[in-house]
């Protein structure tokens, strides 16, 4: 080959990388990011399972938290000129040489993605794990569009201590719970969301915060500071002052009832409600559970008692289907009923959430999420659409609740994978 046309080679090969690496970033997202997203949510979403098909067993839930996702494409490009030579078995005279350049060009091309893993276990992850969902929490669920009788199912281990199945936040209860009442006042309830007869909504109040208090020649600065603070200084009749503050409280209105709606009927007298109320306070902690005879009824708020996290996982573990081998080795308890039979579990999680089991090597074709413990493969079927929406419930607000912060103190595992 002519020098000349070795030169213009080798400037062509030049430029490949140069073009190549002009495109090797967007192009790496375009490949790979959707497929990180996918990875992350489904291994989210089994990992989520199987803590609850964990408790289901009495073991010890555990996670683990993707951090970063650090990719680093590589290219490598080369070229060599070689020199070759010809001699008379070529057809040149004999002790004759003739020379010409062989080019070798070489592209190649690599991707190092390093994965950041941090341990969920720490003592802030506990603490959150165990702390009730407050009824902020339960007030802005409610307001989404996951009705509000589901969220009540999920997270209230009582209201106005009507209890819901109170002994299925732990470990599988030996007796049977008591959640009767509960359930068929929530039914009601759905039958009057669907209807639109009662809405969940946040009405502002004033807060009086400190007790009256003369005026004097420090009241000026004391309102500004007030209004600083985010409260207001106003001045009373009497020429003293108090400080308040304006707060959104949960009210549960109810509207276009008539006096016999036997929808309303059933929601008040499972939960002992005045009926000619339409306006319920949603409250936490003020109600006494051994209010005298007579005190208990026709009472005007929602009192609550909420669930944390960690029992909200243990409410859904008991909606785990288990291997009838497992109960009868004891490694899964079952709960009984007074006459000595097993206790159907649906009857409290009906039209909430299910886990179905089965054996095999791979999971069942119709499952929507699937993971294997103990020898057998645990799944929410595709087509329950109420178990799969209530999973997601489940699965968003603890991302919330007890999400990796920042400036997380727990060890940190990192991992560099080298791929092609």
């Amino acid at each position: 080959m002519p020098f000349q046309a070795a030169l213009r080679l080798s400037a062509a090969m030049c430029a490949i990388p140069l073009m190549a690496g002009c495109a090797l970033g967007p192009r790496m997202v375009e490949l790979n990011r959707i497929k990180y997203n996918e990875s992350v949510k489904v291994t989210s979403e089994r990992q989520l399972l199987l803590n609850i098909v964990r408790l289901r067993y009495v073991d010890s839930p555990s996670s683990l938290s993707v951090t970063t996702i650090a990719e680093q494409p590589e290219l490598a490009a080369s070229l060599q000129a070689l020199p070759f030579f010809t001699a008379a078995a070529a057809g040149l005279s004999p002790g004759g040489y003739a020379g010409t350049i062989l080019p070798q060009a070489q592209l190649s091309g690599s991707v190092r993605p390093t994965l950041s893993y941090a341990p969920m276990d720490d003592q802030e992850f506990t603490r959150r794990l165990f702390t009730p969902i407050s009824l902020e929490g339960v007030a802005y669920v409610g307001r989404t569009t996951w009705p509000l009788s589901t969220v009540c199912r999920l997270y209230l281990e009582n209201l106005n201590w009507v209890p819901n199945a109170e002994t299925g936040s732990g470990p599988v209860p030996g007796r049977a719970p008591e959640f009767e009442m509960f359930i068929a006042g929530m039914a009601a309830l759905v039958r009057l969301e669907e209807n639109r007869k009662v809405v969940l909504f946040s009405e502002e109040r004033e807060e009086t915060v400190t007790d009256p208090v003369p005026a004097g020649p420090g009241s000026a600065s004391a309102a500004v500071e007030t209004v600083k603070a985010g409260c207001e200084y106003r001045q009373l009749a009497d020429g003293g002052w108090v400080v308040v503050r304006k707060k959104r409280v949960p009210v549960l209105r109810a509207g276009n009832l008539k006096d016999d709606d036997p929808d309303w009927e059933v929601f008040c007298r499972a939960f002992r409600l005045d009926q000619a109320c339409r306006s319920f306070d949603i409250t936490t902690d003020q109600l006494d559970p051994f209010l005298p005879e007579g005190k208990g009824e026709s009472l005007r708020l929602l009192d609550m008692e909420t669930r944390s996290l960690i029992q909200v996982l243990f409410f859904l573990s008991q909606g785990v289907e288990v291997p009838a081998e497992d109960i009868v080795a004891g490694r899964a308890p079952q709960t009984i009923r007074e006459d000595g039979q097993p206790f159907d579990w649906q009857q409290v999680l009906g039209g909430l959430f299910k886990v179905r089991c089965s054996k095999g090597k791979k999971p069942p074709a119709g499952a929507h999420v699937a993971v294997q413990h103990k020898g057998a493969w645990f799944y929410i079927e595709e087509s329950d659409a109420a178990s799969k929406s209530t999973f997601h419930l489940v699965m968003e607000l603890s991302r919330l609740e007890v999400g990796v912060r920042t400036g997380q103190s727990a060890p940190i595992l990192t991992l560099p994978l080298n791929g092609r």
